[in-house]
């Protein structure tokens, strides 16, 4: 009886091995694209919401040009005290508008804050807050998020 060799069929386990791990990297990057999605989403959405208050607190000063044009809105910094009035003054209205406005940025925002100084006829408006949660408390603008909080810088002419 003569012998006739068998020929292997089908895939080596050395084949498979190296299918899995291609599958398994190509997953992984999969992951981390979806990773750095979430991320970049997330920060778009922080800078809306803060141009989304810009234009809520140019809104407020549009309805109050008596207290822009007296320098309610000149020196804005921290929260301030909501005024308990029933008739306000436009100061009184500009302080509650820079209360509310504030309060709303630290809700809505990481860290968030607003910030308005005068320059002459023009008005900057700076909106902070920590984009990368790094828990960056500098106020500089540089851009260097461990150090500084992110700012969108607006300014507008009064």
């Amino acid at each position: 009886m003569k012998h006739i060799p068998v020929r292997q069929k089908g895939f080596s386990l050395i084949e498979v091995l190296v299918s899995t791990v291609i599958l398994a990297v190509g997953l992984l990057g999969i992951a981390a694209l979806q990773s750095s999605a979430i991320k970049y989403n997330h920060s778009a959405l922080l800078r809306s919401i803060a141009i989304s208050q810009a234009g809520d607190m140019i809104d407020r000063m549009q309805a109050n040009p008596a207290g822009v044009n007296s320098g309610a809105y000149n020196s804005v910094s921290g929260t301030g005290t909501m005024p308990s009035c029933t008739t306000c003054t436009n100061a009184q209205i500009a302080q509650r508008d820079i209360f509310q406005w504030n309060t709303a940025n630290a809700a809505l925002l990481p860290s968030g804050r607003g910030i308005i100084t005068a320059n002459g006829n023009k008005l900057t408006m700076t909106i902070l807050w920590d984009n990368d949660r790094s828990g960056a408390t500098g106020t500089a603008c540089s851009g260097n998020s461990n150090v500084d909080l992110t700012c969108m810088i607006m300014e507008i002419e009064i």
